[in-house]
């Protein structure tokens, strides 16, 4: 049985301002001399990051998360640590990327400038709106598109652990955005495509970017190139403009390894999943042909320590 208490509190809590996602729930609780608060929620069996994300007006930036609930499993610098109640990660104290291990819910109280934060928030908003549009018009893209951004941060941690994390999580989650412009009877068909079917799929990478550039986040409009990029091929023979090598972006060659292995190892209306063992093969074939192979040596290190787990 609730208290009064505690019936008040959610009453508030329905009421606040919030940004829901599959991971995470933000609720602005106020602001308050310069500072804004909020209700930040773990949710069960979610993966989250936070990172240090100011560069300007260093002086007065805050972004500070306390615990308030649950345990929570934070890996920093190659290090796993379990934060409890009344338990801090400072951003500006410690820059670098926290990835958050919630297996039960846990509520953070998060501090953070009033002009970034209201800043974020409402980028957020905008995010989710047009992520919740790709769940509507395709659920298996939603989906793919978390996995893809989630092991793309993962992977780039790796080879470049402080710089841009921020654009390529974004460029990785929205990386097949320009399929909401493709018809869904070519995009769901089962049989095998028409050249001229083919040539349609293939417009989503640069009617991706297009719809990226032309976003009201600036954040998204930055990460436009991995969206147009994560189809080229490191030999030169990917599309749409035949990229050679070092001519793609790291941030794209990342989105086009995991995005393939997912690809590989989920079913799809036009053919069953490989298994692991089969996908990374495929993987170690394309190394130098269609995939960075620094990408891939890493890639294949970090499924390794994972025990060839993709979920």
């Amino acid at each position: 049985m609730l208290t009064l208490e505690q019936v008040q509190d959610l009453k508030q809590k329905m009421y606040l301002p919030k940004v829901v996602t599959d991971k995470s729930i933000t609720a602005l609780i106020g602001s308050a001399n310069g500072i804004s608060y909020s209700l930040y929620t773990l949710l069960p069996g979610s993966t989250s990051w936070i990172f240090y994300t100011s560069n300007d007006n260093d002086d007065v930036y805050k972004e500070q998360y306390t615990i308030l609930s649950g345990k929570l499993e934070v890996e920093r610098g190659g290090k796993k640590i379990v934060m409890h109640p009344g338990d801090v990660i400072d951003t500006k104290m410690n820059r670098t990327v926290h990835t958050c291990y919630a297996n039960e819910t846990v509520e953070m109280l998060l501090e953070m400038t009033s002009s970034l934060f209201e800043k974020s928030f409402a980028e957020r908003c905008l995010i989710q709106r047009d992520a919740r549009k790709i769940q509507e018009v395709d659920g298996y893209t939603y989906h793919h598109c978390s996995r893809i951004s989630n092991y793309s941060i993962e992977l780039w941690k790796r080879m470049k652990p402080t710089q841009n994390v921020s654009i390529l999580s974004i460029g990785a989650y929205f990386h097949d955005i320009g399929k909401l412009a493709i018809p869904l009877e070519i995009l769901n068909k089962s049989g095998k495509l028409t050249e001229d079917e083919w040539n349609i799929i293939k417009m989503h990478t640069t009617l991706g970017a297009e719809m990226m550039r032309n976003h009201e986040v600036e954040r998204l409009r930055e990460a436009a190139f991995i969206v147009e990029e994560h189809h080229e091929r490191y030999d030169g023979k990917g599309y749409p403009y035949g990229l050679l090598g070092s001519q793609i972006s790291l941030e794209a060659s990342i989105v086009s390894v995991v995005d393939a292995f997912d690809a590989m190892t989920t079913n799809r209306v036009y053919r069953g999943a490989m298994t692991i063992e089969e996908a990374i093969q495929e993987m170690k074939d394309g190394k130098g042909t269609q995939f960075n192979p620094l990408v891939i040596d890493e890639f294949l290190k970090m499924l390794e320590e994972k025990n060839n787990k993709w979920t």
